[in-house]
């Protein structure tokens, strides 16, 4: 199913605006004062996806995050990691001391879900996940849950790794005799109601500019105009927004403003003989340089999330994974230092 980006009318547009400046705004959510770019690691890098190998604990993943010198962790929703079905409240507790013990902060959880299918029984099924990961994430002392209006899914592979095309595949046949104006209805519902649980628990959803239902942010805001709640904000990350180049990134980060409480870096790294390389086109200076210009104080999260090298017929491993954390660490600060340098510069 293909649609179009749907524009913002003016009325959307100034309701988007009023939410940007409501009682949950990014800067009341992640603290007021000057611009903070936290650089944080997303657990999904560590979930035994992509890479040849089992799935660290998450407290693995926080003792990486300590040693690679990121500020906090993202916990991905699902198994081995986060689905609130294994986590009750007295292991969330457990799992947040122990992050708290080694200076490291629980900022978000990310939910794999789907509002899109036109089953009435899947819907459901997905209120029940993401209510339930709204009360995870409250227990684990973090205040933004990252959703999706669809996720289609992810095929794992027995020999290491993982496929999408699959799962796209049976999206897109589900939906093949439904219009785009169907679907986003179905989404509108699902996050309506979900935004009601989140207010309940203090939370806030960070809808992402992830396709297939979503062409680009300008989708994201209106969804976020359509459903009018302090308890819906924005996670836009500049890799989703395909195409478009440094100056059109910077002026998006700027249009979402204060409505952008979570964003994703992703890509490999490689050191180079001037520095670090960045294997991709990602325009990550060109994002930080928004998020300081809208005043942002949250976290940028590393992400590695897309199918990685075939070496000698085999899937690399995590010692892969390992020194592609550590240099991303080492690469976004760089870019956050570069970013201060030239806003200093320029002011």
């Amino acid at each position: 199913m293909k649609k179009g980006t749907r524009q913002l009318s003016r009325r959307d547009f100034a309701r988007t605006a009023a939410l940007a400046a409501g009682a949950l705004g990014a800067a009341d959510l992640l603290g007021a004062g000057e611009a903070e770019v936290k650089v944080g690691l997303y657990s999904i890098t560590y979930l035994g996806v992509w890479y040849r190998g089992g799935a660290l604990t998450l407290e693995q993943v926080v003792e990486r995050a300590k040693q690679y010198g990121y500020e906090g962790v993202e916990v991905d929703g699902k198994r081995p990691h986060g689905n609130p079905l294994d986590w009750p409240k007295g292991r969330c507790q457990d799992l947040l001391r122990y992050a708290h013990d080694r200076g490291v902060s629980l900022y978000a959880v990310a939910a794999n879900n789907d509002f899109s299918s036109p089953i009435p029984e899947h819907r459901e099924c997905q209120l029940v996940y993401v209510r339930d990961l709204i009360r995870m994430t409250a227990d684990l002392g973090a205040n933004v849950l990252r959703v999706f209006l669809a996720w289609p899914g992810v095929t794992l592979l027995q020999q290491g790794g993982g496929r999408y095309d699959l799962a796209k595949a049976v999206w897109q046949k589900t939906h093949e005799a439904f219009s785009p104006e169907e679907t986003w209805a179905w989404c509108r519902e699902g996050l309506l109601e979900s935004a009601r649980y989140a207010g309940e628990y203090g939370v806030v959803l960070a809808l992402q500019n992830h396709a297939p239902v979503i062409g680009d942010y300008r989708d994201v805001l209106r969804m976020v105009s359509e459903v009018a709640s302090p308890h819906l904000k924005v996670c836009f990350d500049a890799r989703l927004e395909h195409g478009k180049d440094a100056e059109a990134i910077r002026k998006a980060t700027v249009e979402v403003g204060p409505l952008q409480v979570l964003s994703h870096y992703g890509g490999e790294y490689r050191p180079g003989p001037g520095g670090i390389e960045v294997i991709g086109g990602e325009q990550c200076l060109a994002e930080v340089e928004g998020l300081l210009e809208i005043g942002y104080r949250g976290y940028f999260g590393y992400e590695l999330c897309h199918p990685l090298p075939v070496v000698d017929g085999k899937t690399v491993g995590v010692e892969y994974v390992h020194e592609n954390a550590r240099l991303a660490a080492e690469y976004m600060r760089g870019v956050v230092a570069e970013a201060k340098r030239k806003r200093s510069a320029a002011l």
